[in-house]
């Protein structure tokens, strides 16, 4: 564990910056950031700080030791406590950002906390020692990946839509970006792994894909009956709650101003594993089914990602992704996208019935 002084140092000297650059997709389908000015929350430090150069950049990505760790680990570390803690900071990629403010401060309202969106001794950071752990890779794991055609004319051909790489899939396995990955193992060829190597990983309870159910409906659970979805389409958060208790809350992508996600009180009229989906441009367009639809098959790069949760809106749902850069933009054509690991976390506390107020 961190020493007392260590610790209090590092609870002094992290700020996070409340980053609003959102994005917005073009009428193209390019993303370009919405007009919006970014704000800081600068915060002094406890005592003299050392150049930005007495930190080498591989240097901070050693295991988690006795001693102040670099800033970057330290926004790891508390993005990794958020996601053990079912509050989603979105991608784990050690940078400050608007989704770990929101994260912190929904779990600090979960906790009755005041939500100032900032570390302070209450959370209990040092609960996540190591902040890094390992990943040793298994030669079952080159089974997932495979070739992903662009069009989906091409993709409805196959019988899956699987990892385009293994830098893929230990990233969405861990929650992490791939550009995060790479830092934490510099010195690491993905693209030439062998069996038994290990690879550094945030130390965050594994997405196992393998573990997912085979495509098909979720049984319906009568304990999750009070149970309510909030979505905040301005904030691009999805908030769970236990009657009037928040319980979990990950980010989304909602629909674009073109193709709104639709405000009101819904309903949950199912939630299915590892789903197909019915590539239609009529739908996608003008929300119009036509016959000119191809079906996609079933996989972590299925444009619906692992997982779908329908509202008694027709085409409109919950769902994983094929991008989770995309959370957090105007992405989708009025449904509302999740990480893929952060939708098999939500299908499971869930269940046919529960009510959705998309706000």
């Amino acid at each position: 564990m961190l020493s007392s002084t260590a610790h209090s140092l590092l609870l002094a000297s992290l700020g996070f910056a409340v980053l609003v650059a959102a994005q917005v997709t073009s009428p193209a389908g390019s993303e370009v950031p919405a007009p919006a000015p970014a704000t800081s929350v600068p915060v002094a430090p406890a005592g003299p700080v050392p150049p930005a150069s007495a930190t080498p950049p591989v240097e901070e990505f050693k295991a988690a030791r006795p001693n102040l760790i670099s800033q970057r680990e330290r926004v790891a570390q508390l993005q990794i406590f958020l996601d053990k803690m079912l509050f989603s900071p979105g991608m784990i990629d050690g940078k400050e950002g608007r989704f770990l403010v929101e994260a912190l401060k929904r779990w600090q309202r979960a906790n009755g906390m005041p939500e100032t969106g900032r570390l302070d001794a209450q959370v209990p950071l040092e609960s996540i020692y190591p902040v890094y752990t390992f990943h040793v890779v298994d030669a079952s794991e080159f089974k997932r990946l495979g070739d992903v055609p662009k069009q989906p004319s091409a993709q409805a051909q196959k019988k899956k839509l699987p990892y385009t790489s293994y830098l893929e899939f230990v990233a969405e396995r861990y929650h992490c970006s791939t550009d995060f990955l790479q830092r934490l193992n510099p010195k690491m060829n993905f693209s030439k792994l062998e069996p038994g190597t290990e690879i550094r990983v945030p130390n965050v309870e594994p997405f196992k894909i393998e573990e997912m159910p085979l495509p098909g409906n979720y049984p319906e659970n009568p304990e999750l009956n009070e149970r309510r979805i909030v979505i905040n389409r301005k904030a691009t958060i999805l908030e769970l709650y236990d009657k009037d208790k928040l319980i979990a809350s990950v980010p989304i992508a909602p629909g674009s101003p073109a193709h709104p996600t639709p405000p009101g009180n819904w309903k949950i009229l199912g939630i299915a594993a590892m789903p197909n989906f019915r590539w239609d441009k009529g739908v996608l367009d003008h929300g119009k089914r036509t016959s000119n639809f191809h079906m996609l098959p079933p996989g972590p790069n299925n444009p619906v990602g692992v997982g779908w949760i329908g509202l008694n809106k027709p085409g409109i749902g919950i769902h994983g992704t094929n991008n989770p850069y995309s959370i957090g933009t105007w992405a989708s054509h009025g449904c509302m996208r999740t990480a893929n690991w952060d939708i098999s976390r939500i299908s499971k506390m869930v269940t046919k019935g529960v009510a959705v107020e998309i706000q």
